[in-house]
């Protein structure tokens, strides 16, 4: 047998090999040699239309379950990444689900989104790589900022009464609802830990890739400062990553109580 002839016959092999290997599912199956779902993605939701075509374009092939199958996907080992990317963007965010999610949870997801653009988290880098269409540009972070605003616009309080004060017990029920997406109290996520955050300056957390504007900023975290970092980010702080509020006066109120007295030790 000639050179070339054994060299055609081990890429045939490989060939085989790979598309065999793909039927394996090492991390789970993503169900990606299925039909495609084709109803509009997000049709029916309040998104607004310039946000929902950057999420559907840029997003939707792993946070949802319309994922487009590449060629390449048909083979090992490059099925089992593309498995493991696509069922772990499922289970932080599943797009094809969203309307089934509630309100916090939406905002949740809205300010991770915002947070993950704008430090160029999202889209993955290996993913950025081969769908160079999927880059998030300066105009999208704008676009998908603007949508936060406006999703989670501030309330003014419109009764003359005093304001109630701050309530710690409700203010842990604030924050297990709508800060443990990206918080937690002794570890990093997406946001810096918020151990004895109240009274800390802020952008010093050690190990935690602050943005430029907030590392400048120097504020000591305390009720006022929390109170307008809470109601809208970039007002206090124009260009942090930041993209998170709490509408309601009062929630604000018992959050910063629970992180004065509930996050200290």
């Amino acid at each position: 047998m000639s050179r070339l002839k054994r060299a055609a016959l081990r890429c045939v092999i490989a060939l085989t090999a790979a598309v065999i290997l793909a039927r394996i599912h090492p991390f789970g199956d993503a169900g990606l040699t299925l039909p495609p779902v084709i109803a509009p993605l997000l049709d029916h939701s309040s998104i607004p239309a310039d946000a929902r075509a950057i999420l559907v374009d840029k997003c939707a092939d792993c946070h949802s379950m319309q994922t487009h199958v590449p060629l390449y996907a048909g083979f090992a080992p490059v099925s089992w990444l593309v498995e493991r990317d696509v069922l772990n963007g499922r289970a932080a965010m599943n797009l094809s689900q969203w309307n089934i999610y509630s309100t916090a949870q939406q905002q949740t997801f809205i300010a991770k989104i915002v947070q993950e653009t704008k430090s160029r988290q999202m889209p993955l880098l290996q993913y950025r790589l081969i769908h160079r269409n999927a880059r998030i540009t300066d105009g999208d972070i704008q676009t998908l900022s603007n949508w936060a605003r406006e999703f989670g616009g501030v309330e003014i309080d419109s009764s003359a009464q005093p304001a109630a004060e701050g309530d710690a017990v409700r203010g842990k029920e604030v924050y297990e609802k709508r800060c443990t997406g990206c918080h937690a109290i002794t570890s990093d996520r997406e946001g810096p830990r918020l151990q004895a955050v109240y009274g800390r300056t802020s952008g010093t957390v050690p190990g935690f890739d602050y943005s430029p504007a907030l590392k400048q900023a120097h504020i000591i975290w305390n009720e006022a400062s929390l109170e307008q970092w809470l109601a809208d980010p970039d007002t206090l702080v124009p260009g942090n990553n930041m993209e998170f509020h709490v509408p309601k006066p009062q929630e604000r109120r018992d959050l910063i109580r629970f992180l004065k007295e509930g996050t200290a030790h």
